[in-house]
């Protein structure tokens, strides 16, 4: 595990080619709606071979 920040703290676990990765973000007030379409998108973008800049992996 990793934890980065002071205000809004980024803790990730998982490995980048295992199973899964995740992240839990303190510091956020409670009840804080998330888009999640707006994430998917985001991580979409960095999918292998969906725009000139990604890496093939």
């Amino acid at each position: 595990m990793n934890t980065f920040g002071n205000i809004f703290r980024l803790t990730s676990f998982g490995e980048s080619h295992g199973e899964a990765v995740g992240g839990v973000i303190d510091g956020c007030p409670p009840g804080i709606e998330l888009d999640l379409e707006f994430i998917q998108n985001e991580l979409d973008r960095r999918r292998p071979g969906q725009s000139r800049i990604t890496t093939p992996r």
